[in-house]
């Protein structure tokens, strides 16, 4: 009797250290949750990007509304019947001193504003 206790307490052994320490063990499974939660998110970021590029297909196949967005946004584009301002800020003074009303012309604006 006592070399079967001693038989099973072997095998129980050698299983703990199978499922504790062995490559396909506990860790091998940690391992692989981490993995599969981070593939679950790109998962999810990929797929909401899929959508967002499905649906601005759809708009620039079914009308010119996208179209005009994407030349006005992404090439800067105007349409023929509008006007286009650009507003330039204006350089902050030193503090202390009050801005310029013109700002000052170099050498080279003299000679072609004098002429």
């Amino acid at each position: 009797m006592r070399w079967l206790a001693v038989a099973l307490l072997a095998v129980l052994l050698m299983l703990q250290y199978r499922l504790w320490l062995s490559e396909d063990g506990v860790r091998d499974m940690l391992r692989l949750r981490s993995a599969v939660a981070l593939q679950q998110a790109e998962n999810t970021r990929v797929g909401e990007r899929n959508r967002e590029l499905e649906a601005e297909v759809r708009d620039l196949k079914q009308g010119y509304t996208a179209l005009e967005e994407r030349a006005r946004t992404d090439l800067g584009m105007i349409a023929g019947n509008e006007t286009f301002y650009q507003v330039v800020p204006q350089k902050s003074a030193p503090p202390g001193l009050a801005p310029l009303a013109t700002p000052p012309l170099v050498p080279a604006q003299r000679t072609a504003a004098a002429r």
